[in-house]
């Protein structure tokens, strides 16, 4: 109890280091096979460890980019949508007056210069959520330059680990490392697979509906899938609102729902069980345990590095015959049926 104390302590107090440490981390992790590629060419290290940083940098930049060029663009579609939401307001209040006799007056309150005040009010908490999901702004610069020292030292670290575990084999501890590494850059990866599936389907879906901007919130809502449970939910209930607002008709939210619904079936009962299952295989409990502690300490960053940092902690631990049930803890039941067989074959 007094470790888990002061272990989140640490992480709580350390938030604005740790979480561009960590992200850093496991974009090295990625970037590693590139930059293994390259030397492999006669590269030296350094210049392979700058074109990697430059190929990440331009990726998030352009991604950013993507973004930043939509999110303007809605700005001409919202022309008439204090009107659209006044005369909702308006039937809600009629209903709501016939039907329970309470007049609420929502008409009022959404009027557009109510809406724009309280946008006002509220602009630096929003700045404050989108600095949260980086730590601080100088974490957003951090990143980069831990990502780039991860790289160029990565058999430093290593070489470590073997000096550390010096009384066990150095091939095995080497090979052991090298397998740690893989299980994130699989996870990594397979993520990255499954959320190039979604953001077809998800475009081709609201290509069809005929929603405006299909392939931002197809690639948006394929993104946010990261969050396991969380980030879909946000994901369609960006193009919920959308349509709602812009398009005339409560059909054209029901049909983005509807089509979440069956892009998420797809994805739960197929995608992610064969792409990325086999890479983190954590059991549905933890998984979502561990997004509420990583949420309530690190808030976004904390969902998106949970699940490959407990994949890590899973491996580690089964690695010792003395931490193997918090492995079994952490993984699926499937884990523990294997247990028990081989206890049952050792006994007989």
């Amino acid at each position: 109890m007094a470790f888990i104390i002061v272990l989140v302590f640490f992480l709580i107090v350390g938030k604005s280091l740790l979480i561009p440490l960590f992200m850093g981390g496991f974009f090295a992790i990625l970037f590693t096979p590139l930059s293994n590629l390259m030397e492999k060419y006669k590269i030296p290290r350094t210049l392979s460890c700058v074109l990697s940083l430059l190929i990440m940098v331009a990726f998030v930049a352009g991604l950013l980019g993507f973004i930043i060029g939509n999110v303007v663009s809605f700005t001409k579609d919202f022309s008439n949508t204090s009107d659209r939401l006044v005369t909702v307001a308006e039937e809600i209040d009629q209903w709501t007056s016939s039907t329970f006799g309470i007049q609420e007056n929502l008409s009022e309150k959404v009027q557009s210069d109510a809406l724009m005040q309280y946008v006002n009010e509220h602009s630096s908490s929003i700045t404050s959520f989108a600095l949260n999901a980086i730590g601080s702004m100088s974490g957003l610069i951090l990143i980069p330059v831990f990502m780039f020292f991860f790289l160029l030292y990565r058999e430093h670290l290593t070489k470590m680990m073997v000096m550390i575990y010096r009384n066990h084999d150095p091939a095995l501890v080497k090979m052991r490392i090298t397998n740690l590494r893989k299980v994130i850059q699989g996870y990594i990866v397979g993520v990255g697979k499954v959320m190039l599936i979604l953001a077809v389907l998800n475009i081709t879906a609201y290509s069809i509906i005929g929603v405006k901007h299909a392939i931002f919130f197809g690639i948006l809502g394929a993104f946010l899938n990261i969050i396991p449970y969380i980030g879909p939910l946000i994901g369609v209930t960006l193009p919920m609102a959308y349509s709602f607002l812009t398009m005339d008709g409560l059909i054209y939210p029901v049909l983005v729902f509807g089509a979440y619904q069956v892009i998420q079936l797809v994805e739960g009962n197929f995608l992610t069980p064969k792409i990325v299952g086999g890479n983190v295989n954590l059991n549905a409990f933890i998984t979502f345990l561990g997004l509420l502690v990583g949420g309530s300490i690190w808030g976004i960053a904390g969902m998106i590095l949970v699940i490959p940092t407990l994949a890590i902690l899973r491996e580690i631990f089964s690695l010792s015959e003395e931490t193997k049930p918090f492995a079994l803890l952490l993984g699926e039941e499937k884990d523990d049926d294997n247990y028990f067989t081989d206890k049952e074959e050792s006994s007989e």
